[in-house]
């Protein structure tokens, strides 16, 4: 769980990072006003599908762990019933 903690922290400041950058591109582009805020909402839209794109991953990723430790759980409780069950 750590690993993909790192993981979503580094995608993260990748995004961000590449949004700031992208932003002072357009604002420093000798471009008219309306084209300008264009490109920024632009960059915005691909910004926020990016960190959506993410945040489904990680609740996928989370949510297979979570089957998986329910499954470990169910299956040992079940062990140890049986094995009380021969005592």
């Amino acid at each position: 769980m750590e690993n993909s903690n790192n993981s979503l922290k580094m995608i993260g400041a990748l995004l961000i990072g590449g949004a700031i950058g992208g932003a002072l591109g357009i604002l420093f582009a000798p471009d008219k006003g309306s084209e300008t805020r264009k490109k920024i909402l632009a960059k915005g839209n691909d910004l926020t599908d990016g960190m959506k794109e993410k945040f489904d991953d990680f609740i996928k990723d989370v949510s297979e762990k979570f089957e998986k430790v329910k499954e470990d759980v169910t299956k040992n409780s079940e062990k140890a019933k049986s094995n009380s069950d021969k005592a």
